[in-house]
């Protein structure tokens, strides 16, 4: 199960990270629909695009949006059309003859998006983040404070659930028809099934089975020719489909089983998109509080309307990669942004510095923290950046829009994006270019799409075929690039510690920090803003950066509502340094480089003994937990302790190696 990994010089590769956008910490004054940074109807922002800008298609390259930065707290149900065409996005596509660190030198570096500044004084040192899933693990913090653990995959006992093989029993042939009766997909009013042991037991079990299974349908059984048949038909018509599962759900129960989610090697949609299919129920019945890294071990809740314990303990048999377990029932859904954040284990493999040099860092982290800048993946990993996009929206400049978003590019790119762009750039014509994408759910095809039926004239419209919170992205993304910006700026200026002038929040409402108060509070509690109309900015040399900054792109920060009112900014406030809560750390000697240096909760569960370390091994690991809030990145705190740039560009330039 190992993955790509980076050997550095100086530092190493968190491609991913795990990362969550609540509206308590990133404070809003304007409801959300008229929010800067969580424009989603749950209060979360989108950082998901499904985009070259975000996917550059190279497996080493590429960078998905994370925890709670997702369009909303339910799973978008796909288009049925796009998703027989899914799937066929690498097929028979050949490898590009640039290599990947060629490529990658057009891509960002930290500088370019605002991130320059440390907090500690302590030596860099480098060391690998593998990219395997032992080396990584996230466990999602509850509202309630405690950290989620799947340690039990016991189901409660219901004396309303069918038989353990009521699940069984049905053959794939039976559930396909049934599943077909269930949707209204044939012309037959019922379907019959043949009871081979003809036995009360049997055909009880078999009853069971249709009703817990396919939701909506009643059962019989009936004898033709000396035969017994079970046959399932509609009680009550097409009214019944509407909401099937309340059929069969006891009224005692709660409706919604809520459980842990273990997964490796999958986003929370991906994932709650692959139970949805096995369950043969629509995406959107679920719900979960943040969404997490696909490169990575992590352990979430989530809860799902009207689907029992049994059925989904029952998933564990036949799903690779992913254990569901510590089911309970409950009245209410899981809202995205709920979370109080994520509990983080990290190994740095092949450390350099000396046991002084890493207490220097890991006690500095512990105390003081790191800058909150937003992380790389914010911006995209190809020449043309995200932010890029969304100022170009702010100046109402669509063609520019339009080009940024369309246009050939240096960078990692999936071969059939190229050709698209090539297409593009010769014809212009969307219909033509669209023809090159197998995949068109990507933010290229659904533009290409807009202005194959809205026409060049008509970018706007065109550009609105995207799914909003993707579009809100880029104007996130030119937000969080003018944030770094200005807070290496106060950093650089002030540095470490609050003055008159700074900002801090009292409630949701901002207010000054004045000379007589000033030692009331600590850098802790100083916040900067994001760019909005309803925001005010610190009244020091910073206010004025912010002024210049947005000048210089034709921006008027005092007018910073637009014409369409979905990229009207209202703006956000974001603490400029974050201390990581319950750190811990220890360095460990080992010899081979594929070993799992910590157990993860299924290793727990399956009574595998921790590591042994050896006190003398061929290479030293640090090995990090740590707690993070929502809006707050992963890497930015190794970038802190390792003393290194985070970008891919940086680190294919400094000697790097790829492993698969």
């Amino acid at each position: 199960m190992e993955m790509t990994s980076v050997s550095l010089k100086r530092g190493c590769l968190v491609v991913e990270d795990n990362d969550s956008v609540t509206p308590h910490e990133e404070t809003k004054k304007q409801k959300v629909s008229e929010g800067c940074v969580t424009n989603s109807p749950d209060g979360v922002e989108s950082d998901s695009l499904h985009s070259s800008e975000t996917k550059p298609g190279s497996p080493e390259a590429e960078s998905t949006m994370k925890d709670g930065e997702n369009s909303g707290a339910q799973v978008q149900e796909e288009e049925e059309e796009e998703e027989e065409e899914d799937g066929l996005s690498e097929a028979g596509e050949e490898e590009e003859p640039e290599s990947f660190a060629d490529m990658m030198k057009h891509g960002l570096t930290e500088l370019d998006v605002g991130i320059t500044k440390f907090v500690s004084p302590h030596q860099g040192f480098s060391g690998i983040l593998k990219e395997r899933y032992s080396d990584f693990v996230v466990h999602e913090i509850g509202k309630d404070g405690r950290i989620s653990h799947l340690d039990d995959l016991s189901v409660p006992v219901d004396e309303e659930d069918p038989p353990e093989d009521a699940l069984t029993v049905l053959t794939a042939e039976d559930r396909q028809q049934l599943e077909e009766l269930q949707l209204f997909k044939n012309k037959e009013t019922s379907v019959a099934i043949e009871v081979i042991e003809d036995t009360k037991e049997k055909r009880t079990i078999i009853h069971q089975a249709i009703k817990s299974l396919f939701p909506g349908l009643e059962t019989k059984t009936e004898e033709r020719e000396g035969k017994r048949y079970i046959v399932a038909y509609h009680a009550a018509g097409k009214k019944a489909l509407a909401n099937p599962r309340k059929h069969s759900w006891p009224k005692s129960r709660g409706s919604y089983c809520h459980f842990v989610l273990y997964k490796e090697n999958k986003d929370t949609m991906d994932a709650i998109n692959v139970l949805s299919k096995y369950l043969r129920v629509k995406p959107n019945i679920f719900s979960y509080m943040g969404t997490k890294d696909k490169r990575a071990i992590t352990v979430q809740e989530i809860a799902v309307l009207k689907i029992s314990a049994q059925r989904l303990a029952h998933l564990n048999k036949c799903l690779m990669n992913f254990k569901l377990g510590n089911f309970s029932y409950q009245k209410t859904p899981l809202k995205l942004g709920e979370l109080q954040g994520n509990h983080f284990t990290v190994v740095l493999r092949n450390i350099t510095g000396t046991d002084e040099q890493v207490q220097q860092a890991m006690h500095s982290l512990q105390q003081t923290g790191f800058i909150n800048y937003y992380g790389m993946q914010r911006f995209g990993t190809t020449a043309v950046p995200t932010y890029q996009v969304g100022r170009a929206i702010l100046q109402n400049s669509w063609t520019e829009v339009m080009d940024l978003i369309l246009k050939p590019r240096s960078g990692a790119e999936k071969g059939y994006l190229v050709k698209c762009r090539e297409e593009w750039a010769k014809t212009k014509d969307p219909a033509s270019a669209l023809k090159k994408l197998p995949v068109k759910r990507c933010v290229e095809g659904q533009l290409l799409r807009g202005l194959s039926k809205y026409g060049l004239k008509n970018i706007v419209s065109a550009f609105g075929i995207i799914p909003r919170n993707n579009r809100l992205m880029y104007i996130h993304s030119y937000q969080s690039y003018v944030w770094n910006s200005m807070v290496s700026r106060r950093i650089e200026l002030y540095g470490l510690k609050p003055v008159p002038g700074d900002l801090v929040l009292k409630g949701a409402t901002a207010t000054y920090i004045e000379e007589d108060d000033v030692n009331n509070y600590s850098i802790h509690d100083v916040v900067m803003p994001l760019p909005g109309f309803d925001v005010i900015y610190p009244k020091h040399k910073i206010s004025e950066a912010y002024r210049e900054m947005l000048a210089a792109d034709n921006l008027d920060i005092d007018n910073m509502r637009h014409t369409i009112r979905d990229y009207s900014l209202s703006g956000a406030y974001r603490k400029i340094i974050i201390r990581p809560q319950s750190v811990s750390w220890e360095v460990v000697a080992y010899d081979d480089p594929k070993i799992p240096l910590f157990n993860t909760d299924v290793d727990n569960l399956e009574g595998k003994p921790p590591p042994v370390f050896a006190s003398e091994g061929r290479y030293r690991a640090l090995k990090m937990d740590f707690s993070l809030p929502p809006s707050t990145y992963a890497t930015m705190a190794i970038r802190e302790v390792l003393k290194m740039d985070t970008s891919i560009k940086n680190q294919t330039q400094l000697n790097t190696s790829w492993l698969r």
